[in-house]
């Protein structure tokens, strides 16, 4: 029998353990990225490891988040992280050369490589066939160190492609129509691996655009084999040198398989909160329009800004229509520049933001009161925009440049215009905004908003924990841990930040959680899906959280919890979840026994009734982490 793509990248990079499934193995990392609102807090732990060089092929410490600079605190971490990479042997994106996830792409990304990145979106560079995976910030710090990264190993799941698009049809419409068959729970514990004949119709930044959005469906990695189109890309970035040929044996088995004919796609648009939520766009039709914005790391690309300047040329924005543009990176920016293209959509009346996140992590551009807002993004979530009653739909960039022209959500083939446009044999290589890494010897600058990184505590043996929250399902990183420009800046003081936490669900969670100084929450499935930010588990740790008790997780949100002490247990009965409520009490005895044994063991309750059975479903390494009080606990005493 044949191997996978996926397999043999494993394969080719497995440090311990065996591909059978749902073993933990432990892969050896090439690449890390880091970015500004994950990477001061990685950096910190890196050098709390008492690491003096990052010891993989290549580091990368980009600035793509938190640019909105309304004090010091912003300025102060990008000082810190500038110098920190110098220090520690890492590469540095400069504030405005570009998403993190465009960048490496265009200047880093290899394939058949493994990266390993501390967001969510770090699968993008699936689109040139490296596995790239997202993690918290303190396992991507490991490995900067020289460290594996452990995951289960994974199911593969082919999604295989035949025909090809049709015209106003995009690769958008490809990773929706995914969305629409597998949800955002339906890549839990795989990795997507795109095959079959229309493969070769795709561009890599296309290519890029789905493997980007497979994190909206839990999936470990997308991946796309590496073929002529990723040739062409490479050439055309004046990096050939970079490619190898990659792609499954013809006789592989996989464990799942999704089949997607191209040519029978329409435009799709996911309806607000969740990017599975998806219909057809002329299911639609003339919804008024109050905002449009394109951009984000999923849609940014050049390819992507062409057509939207194509379908605005000579044209206007419609007057109700605020349209906002963000180029993915300076390279892209300046090709548009030096075309004439910027000029085409400065005249239809788009705005031009900076070559940054902006917008999707809700970092300036909020909508206005209950206004419907029509994005290139990757996320929907209520509230993730800045406005909490905004509906945000999430669409493709010829739809949302249709929809900017109109006034109203609109099928782009209704429009007078073409949407074809041709792929640049050379792109514009300009390298002066990436620092390489620098002199062992400098110092690192810290602004008094770096504080200490808070250690959790080791785990008791015994613990009597009140239920602070119960919650439903698909609870998302961005309800326990909120983005915006008013709580980003505090990612490098978790005292400060800490107080944020669960804000919009409940904003007097953190006075609640100090008082009672340790607490339990419980939740339904799909706990902490979304992003990858590590705050979401080092916020609440911080605040005394102990054990979170849910009927699934999301993976990276629960390696977190692990990572900063906090026991993640599931339910053996699904329907004892109703038999609890918030304030109840919950006993914990002979922890560190359980938590060496894989039988489920009893919680006790405060009322009598009988006892709840749970499971940990902890590897031996993970349960040595948890009663360490922790990675960087546990990773220190192993140095």
């Amino acid at each position: 029998m044949g191997q996978s793509l996926t397999q043999k990248i494993l394969a080719s990079h497995l440090v311990s353990g065996n591909l059978k499934l749902g073993n933990e193995i432990a892969l050896r990392i090439d690449q890390t990225l880091t970015q500004d609102a994950t990477g001061t807090m990685a950096y910190l732990q890196f050098e709390a490891m008492n690491l003096s060089r990052v010891q993989t092929e290549c580091s990368v410490s980009y600035i793509d988040h938190n640019t909105l600079q309304t004090g010091f605190e912003n300025a102060d971490d990008h000082a810190f992280l500038q110098s920190a990479a110098a220090r520690f042997g890492a590469y540095f994106s400069r504030p405005g050369n570009g998403i993190c996830h465009q960048v490496h792409l265009e200047r880093f990304a290899r394939p058949g490589r493994t990266l390993l990145g501390s967001d969510s979106h770090t699968p993008t560079a699936g689109g040139m066939g490296m596995l790239a995976i997202g993690a918290g910030g303190l396992d991507v710090a490991v490995a900067m160190g020289g460290g594996p990264f452990y995951l289960p190993s994974p199911k593969v799941l082919r999604v295989w492609l035949t025909g090809q698009l049709s015209e106003w049809v995009s690769a958008k419409d490809i990773i929706l129509e995914v969305l629409r068959n597998l949800t955002v729970k339906g890549g839990v514990g795989k990795i997507i691996e795109y095959a079959g004949p229309g493969v070769k119709t795709l561009t890599v930044p296309e290519r890029s655009t789905i493997t980007n959005m497979g994190a909206e469906l839990g999936a470990s990695s997308s991946i796309f084999p590496s073929d002529e189109q990723t040739l062409r890309f490479l050439e055309a970035q004046g990096r050939a040198e970079d490619w190898v040929p990659l792609s499954a044996d013809e006789d592989a088995d996989y464990d799942e398989e999704l089949k997607i004919d191209l040519s029978l796609l329409v435009p799709m648009i996911a309806q607000p909160h969740s990017p599975d939520n998806v219909v057809p766009v002329s299911d639609l039709a003339e919804t008024p329009v109050q905002q449009v914005a394109i951009g984000s790391c999923t849609n940014s690309s050049y390819q992507d800004l062409m057509r939207v300047s194509q379908i605005l040329k000579g044209k206007h924005v419609h007057p109700s229509v605020s349209l906002v543009i963000s180029p993915g990176s300076r390279q892209v920016l300046t090709m548009l520049s030096g075309n004439g293209a910027l000029t085409d959509l400065l005249d239809s009346g788009a705005r031009l933001l900076e070559s940054t996140c902006g917008p999707c992590i809700g970092m300036g551009q909020s909508p206005m009161s209950k206004a419907v807002s029509v994005r290139t993004f990757n996320r929907n979530f209520k509230g993730r925009s800045g406005t909490q009653d905004a509906s945000v739909f999430l669409a493709s960039p010829e739809v949302a440049a249709a929809c900017a022209l109109t006034g109203y959500i609109t099928d782009p083939r209704t429009l007078d215009a073409s949407s074809q446009v041709e792929y640049p044999q050379q792109f514009r290589i300009d390298d002066s905004m990436i620092l390489p890494p620098g002199d062992p010897d400098t110092p690192i600058r810290r602004g008094p908003n770096i504080q200490p990184l808070p250690i959790a505590p080791e785990l008791d043996n015994i613990l009597d924990l009140p239920i602070i929250l119960k919650l439903g399902d698909n609870i998302t990183t961005d309800d326990i841990m909120p983005a915006g420009s008013k709580i980003l800046p505090l990612r490098s003081n978790i005292p400060a930040i800490s107080e944020y936490t669960f804000h919009k669900i409940d904003p007097q969670f953190a006075t609640r959680a100090k008082e009672l100084k340790q607490s339990i929450i419980i939740a339904g499935h799909n706990y902490g899906q979304g992003s990858s930010r590590e705050h979401a588990a080092l916020a609440p740790m911080y605040l005394g959280l102990r054990v979170v008790l849910a009927q699934s997780f999301a993976r990276i949100h629960r390696a977190n919890l692990i990572n900063f002490g906090i026991l993640p247990l599931t339910f053996v009965n699904e329907e004892d979840l109703a038999r609890l409520s918030q304030g109840m009490i919950l006993h914990l005895t002979d922890l560190h026994k359980a938590i060496r044994t894989d039988a489920p063991f009893a919680i006790t309750t405060d009322n009598g009734t009988s006892p709840i059975l749970v499971r940990h479903d902890l590897t031996d390494r993970q349960a040595k982490i948890l009663l360490a009080g922790g990675l960087l606990n546990s990773t220190k005493a192993a140095h």
